[in-house]
Formats: structure tokens, C-alpha cells, sequence
């Protein structure tokens, strides 16, 4: 059975969890208040962060699920997305509308990758 890595582990979560060769990410939110694009920005560069710490890239991403506060900002979330999903890359993928733990949180992502 493979073993379960976790780091940057806390009290309520870990930052990134590995079975195998299987990379779990926690949702990662970018700084409260933001625009929608910036949030994005800052979410997608802690996903590059915290993939390249366990040797993985966003090529090798499986399924992201996206969590708006507002569906109507799908088409600014999606512009940042698009410049940094790599084409022929692109992962499984779900988008939703929800109440996050901020109101001034306008966009979580959750990332499950390969190693």
C-alpha cells in the first residue's frame, strides 16, 4: 500500500498531500479583497509553487475544481485562467458558485496533479 505524505501540515489542514504519485492541494485563495483576476493570479502561482516543491507542474494536472462567490465573474476568472492553463494540458475541470470562508474571497481552487 503506498505510503501518505503530507506538508505544510496544520492544525485543520495540510497543504498538499501525495498518495503514490497522486498530489492533492488544499484550495488556495489569493489575497482578501482583490479583484477577481488578481485573486486568480495569486491562486494559480501558489499552485505552481506547491506543485514544483513535490516535482510537478501544471502540465500534469488531473481535475481542478474552481469555487466563485459570483458566477458573474466567470469570464474574468477564466481570461486568467486561459493565459496559464498550458494547451493540450488542460485538466478535468468544474466551476461553481459558493460562499467561501471570506466574504472579500472572490475565487478558491482545488488541485488534484500526478507527480
Amino acid at each position: 500500500m503506498s505510503e501518505i505524505t503530507r506538508k505544510h501540515t496544520g492544525a485543520r489542514m495540510s497543504q498538499i498531500v501525495m498518495h503514490g504519485d497522486t498530489i492533492y492541494l488544499a484550495g488556495q485563495v489569493g489575497t482578501a479583497g482583490e479583484s477577481v483576476a488578481k485573486q486568480t493570479q495569486s491562486c494559480l502561482e501558489k499552485i505552481d509553487a506547491l506543485l514544483g516543491e513535490v516535482g510537478s507542474d501544471k502540465t500534469k494536472i488531473l481535475q481542478t475544481t474552481i469555487w466563485l462567490a459570483d458566477m458573474a465573474d466567470f469570464a474574468e476568472m477564466n481570461a486568467v485562467w486561459d493565459a496559464w492553463v498550458p494547451q493540450g494540458h488542460t485538466p478535468a475541470r468544474a466551476c461553481g458558485e459558493a460562499k467561501l470562508a471570506l466574504p472579500e474571497f472572490k475565487v478558491e481552487f482545488m488541485v488534484t496533479a500526478a507527480r
